[in-house]
């Protein structure tokens, strides 16, 4: 046999392997079954608060998944608990899922849209024998239900007949009755192993104002009633959720059983998105913002998708990390240090590096000529062509940061000292020759000599310099408020403390006066850049404008995180 031939078959036989998640693996069996002839996923949050980082999972999970089958992605609003609901919710979770590049059809579904199907279905439960009108308390329903080693016991009101449940059912959605002076409960097995089967409450008596159908309803649905009901009106195909819910499974699929729908959604589990060291819950982020700890629900120190957006992160990076996540069954929890990776990553190339000064000191070129200035030409990225290049001016009086000098530097400090010389980044080489301190002892102005021979790109060969500085130009550089952030809670804790004094003292430091060359005159809000050795900026969206430029830190440029590991 040739060589030819074995190279042919060599080909023939090798064929890309491509890595499955289970939710896929699910999914392709059931299309290879033929059990739904279209895939339709949803996202379902209830507009109790602002989405976070664990939000973006299951958004780019779903809506992933129905674009990778040629699929629907639904986005419904799961608002049946009015006392918590507000449309500010709504419309934040709208612009979230859109910037997350989910792309969901037209329609927005509300669960409070199918409030009349939802009682439909609790009435063919109770014609059925499968619900009942029970007048128990919540606590005596608590203490009926038993507990994981002993069965629940039967309410004494779980026998009335249809005809009654019927009647008192109606009367409770006219009003005749208090609130929490009876639910409707649905009729399993209260010695089911899994509590949740123990005859579930699935209507409850709420006088609400509800956000969108005002107080047409005073009985509202329970969750776990109206969640597969909303799935299967909409079509949906999989409901896939997180691992919370898996024990709730039972009564999903018994709700869509007992009411008879032709192609029942199948719900699947996963593992939610932990982030070390963060703050997630609801309730913790809505006190921060109540007692004025954050700037709102959009506070940078936040991991909510809002305030990532306004610190700066991109869809890009989020998704970034959602796929080095992966998708499993297992709990886990991933370092912050992961995500700010990928911020890396994804900015590396796209964001143009200028220069800024942080902690100015002047800087005066003593035999530059005076009242003259020259523009530098300077690449926008060095590793990114594209980005083209911009003119930087230069002249007699300058400003770097004040760690670039210092009077008595140790071994191997390359920056500015008496009587060394260093490289002005894009610029000229410059010997420190003198200083000027303050009344304190503070020094306030360092004196230079510049040797004109070896300007960059001049093609100058001569002696080396080891330590280069960014600098910016003091006649036409622009002010700037920069905003530094760290984890809002101290270092190793990841729930906050009610009284605070787990907060980090340093998770904003507001540094102001800074110096930024005059390019960035024109930015604007959302804007990103690499400021040159100090990190990823973003301009802030809430309180930057024209004449009080703001800039947001979204990550350092040191990580300590390596892909694979």
């Amino acid at each position: 046999m040739s060589n030819t031939n074995n190279v042919e078959n060599e080909t023939e036989n090798t064929a890309e392997v491509v890595s499955r998640n289970f939710i896929e693996q699910i999914i392709d069996k059931d299309i290879e079954e033929g059990t739904y002839e279209k895939i339709v996923t949803r996202f379902p949050p209830e507009p109790n608060g602002y989405l976070h980082i664990g939000h973006a999972k299951s958004i780019i999970l779903n809506s992933g998944l129905a674009k990778e089958y040629n699929g629907i992605f639904n986005l419904r609003f799961d608002d049946t608990n009015p006392t918590k609901e507000k449309s500010e919710f709504v419309n934040s979770i709208l612009e979230d899922v859109k910037w997350l590049g989910a792309d969901f059809r037209d329609e927005i579904f509300y669960a409070s849209d199918y409030f009349d199907a939802m009682y439909e279905g609790a009435i063919k439960l109770i014609k059925k024998g499968k619900a009942y009108v029970c007048d128990l308390t919540a606590d005596e329903i608590r203490e009926y239900r038993g507990t994981l080693k002993e069965p629940g016991k039967e309410s004494p009101y779980r026998n009335r007949s249809v005809e009654e449940n019927l009647d008192l059912f109606e009367r409770m959605k006219n009003g005749e009755f208090e609130d929490g002076s009876k639910v409707l409960r649905a009729k399993i097995d209260m010695a089911s192993p899994n509590i949740n089967m123990r005859d579930p409450v699935i209507y409850r008596i709420a006088r609400m104002e509800h956000h969108r159908t005002g107080d047409k309803w005073c009985i509202y649905p329970m969750y776990d009633f109206a969640h597969p009901i909303e799935d299967a009106v909409e079509g949906v195909t999989h409901s896939i959720c997180t691992l919370e819910f898996e024990d709730h499974r039972p009564l999903y699929d018994w709700v869509v059983r007992e009411l008879e729908y032709v192609h029942p959604p199948k719900q699947i589990e996963f593992a939610k998105l932990y982030l070390q060291n963060v703050i997630t819950g609801k309730r913790y982020i809505k006190k921060l913002v109540e007692d004025g700890v954050v700037d709102g629900w959009d506070d940078p120190r936040l991991v909510s998708i809002s305030a990532l957006r306004r610190k700066g992160v991109t869809p890009e990076a989020i998704r970034m990390f959602i796929e080095l996540s992966g998708i499993s069954k297992a709990n886990s929890v991933s370092d912050m240090a992961m995500l700010e990776y990928c911020i890396r990553e994804d900015l590396r190339m796209k964001a143009p590096r200028w220069m800024a000064v942080l902690d100015p000191i002047k800087l005066v070129i003593d035999n530059y000529p005076e009242g003259e200035s020259e523009l530098l030409e300077v690449e926008n990225n060095q590793e990114n062509e594209e980005l083209g290049k911009r003119m930087v001016s230069f002249s007699r009086e300058l400003y770097i940061d004040r760690e670039d000098f210092m009077e008595e530097p140790p071994k191997k400090y390359f920056r500015l000292f008496p009587g060394n010389e260093v490289r002005l980044k894009n610029a000229y080489f410059v010997t420190c020759t003198d200083y000027i301190k303050d009344e304190t002892g503070k020094v306030v102005e360092i004196h230079c000599t510049y040797d004109p021979a070896t300007k960059s790109g001049s093609g100058f060969e001569g002696r080396k310099v080891k330590g280069t500085i960014h600098w910016v130009d003091a006649s036409t550089c622009v002010d700037a408020k920069v905003r530094l952030y760290e984890n809002l809670i101290a270092e190793g804790d990841d729930v906050l403390k009610e009284d605070y004094s787990n907060l980090n003292p340093n998770s904003l430091v507001e540094l102001k006066d800074c110096k930024l060359e005059a390019a960035f005159a024109d930015a604007s809000a959302g804007d990103r850049f690499q400021f040159l050795r100090h990190g990823f900026f973003c301009v802030d969206s809430k309180d930057s404008g024209k004449d009080n430029l703001v800039f947001n830190r979204i990550v350092s440029l040191k990580s300590s995180y390596k892909p694979g590991k």
